[in-house]
């Protein structure tokens, strides 16, 4: 359930950027996991492929940054550090 709720609220992200630009398609997704978000990069990388299906970021490359301060304040989080679109 943990990763649904995160996953969901990523992909409102990346669907309101898409929307803001004109439903643009969705080529590249940069997120970075907090060292305590409990996804490793491969299990995030499966969800974000079932996520994606049916949406502008379906067939994105997506490029996962694994954090190692446990003590950082989104230590917890998935943030989304950058979405290009393609031109």
């Amino acid at each position: 359930m943990h990763e649904f709720s995160l996953m969901a609220d990523l992909f409102r992200k990346i669907d309101e950027i898409s929307r803001t630009h004109d439903n643009g398609k969705v080529v590249v997704v940069r997120v970075k996991l907090g060292a305590l978000s409990h996804i490793t990069p491969d299990h995030f990388s499966e969800h974000f492929v079932e996520f994606s299906k049916g949406t502008p970021a379906e067939g994105a490359k997506l490029e996962v940054e694994q954090l190692e301060d446990a003590n950082d304040p989104q230590a917890q989080d998935i943030l989304l550090d950058s979405v290009e679109l393609a031109a």
